[in-house]
């Protein structure tokens, strides 16, 4: 079963969403543990800091190395070594391929930053793998580590209702994109279901859907390089 081991210093935000949709379905069939941890718990002065202004001057707080590795430590010696990711503007992107491995990690750690993120000396302390979700910006890394928990739960046998979801789904193949989906009814404000669908000829069906996810594909290509590149990468 998969441990996930969430740092944040808002564990009670991720708890709701943790306990709805596939994750939580993962969770109740005991498929899938995740734990929230704040490592806020690892500061020793009466205000629980974990922050302190950056040497060399400029805006924002930096997140402080003490009660992060002290946190991580006291973790692994607690449940074992775990797979250290954190989630960082300048990250690899997270892909469908990294979802699968991490189906298959027995623990991961997915650490998320606030305000100007990590000091750096954590990152070579604990040899952090730096991952990014996309080219955007967020407050925090909380919203980044649930997409990865719930993008990892999805493949882990037994969590979806039907396996074929996970096998035929977008980027199953590493690019591909997934095809429309129509269900009833079979005419909506004038827009009517694909005739090929309603023959039962299963064989011009697969066909079809086959010639959808080419065509979805390379148009979602033909985008991304109509798009401007710009620097930065969220977590």
């Amino acid at each position: 079963m998969p441990l996930f081991t969430i740092l944040t210093l808002f564990p009670d935000a991720l708890e709701a969403y943790l306990d709805v949709g596939v994750v939580g379905t993962a969770l109740h069939k005991g498929l899938l543990d995740v734990h929230c941890v704040d490592f806020r718990d690892w500061t020793r002065d009466r205000h629980r800091t974990v922050d302190d202004r950056p040497f060399g001057g400029g805006p924002g707080m930096v997140l402080k190395p003490e009660p992060v590795v002290e946190c991580v430590e006291w973790l692994e010696a607690k449940y074992g070594t775990h797979r250290r990711l954190v989630l960082d503007p300048a990250g690899r992107p997270f892909r469908q391929a990294d979802a699968e491995a991490l189906a298959n990690e027995p623990r991961t750690l997915l650490m998320c930053g606030r305000y100007e993120g990590f000091d750096a000396r954590i990152y070579a302390e604990l040899d952090l793998e730096p991952v990014s979700i996309g080219d955007f910006v967020l407050a925090g890394g909380e919203l980044a580590a649930l997409t990865i928990v719930e993008a990892t739960a999805r493949l882990v046998p037994g969590v979806l209702g039907d396996a074929r979801s996970a096998v035929e789904d977008s980027f199953a193949d590493g690019e591909t994109v997934d095809h429309e989906h129509y269900t009833r009814p079979r005419v909506w404000r004038g827009r009517e279901v694909p005739d090929v669908l309603l023959q039962g000829d299963h064989q011009r069906i697969a066909a079809w859907r086959a010639a959808q996810a080419a065509e979805r594909t390379k148009a979602r290509g033909d985008a991304d390089r109509a798009t401007p590149s710009k620097p930065g990468r969220n977590p």
